[in-house]
């Protein structure tokens, strides 16, 4: 499993975070404090609090493609 952290700022960013995510075969979760959604649903991730960082987690070892495309997300 990876893990990322990011922060989505606006509808459209979540909008582009889902899409991209909707992309990929291997689960892929969104988690922010005690609260997991599924990262390829849009409800899942307006349900969350987007003012906080979120964390992402990729089921996978090899997700250098999904770091590359969500890079404008990831909190440094």
């Amino acid at each position: 499993m990876t893990q990322m952290k990011i922060r989505l700022a606006a509808i459209n960013d979540v909008k582009e975070f889902v899409d991209i995510a909707g992309r990929y075969s291997f689960d892929i979760d969104i988690t922010v404090g005690k609260y997991v959604v599924d990262a390829k649903s849009i409800m899942g991730l307006f349900s969350l609090d987007l003012s906080k960082e979120l964390t992402v987690n990729a089921h996978t070892d090899d997700a250098k493609d999904l770091a590359e495309k969500i890079e404008k997300f990831i909190v440094k």
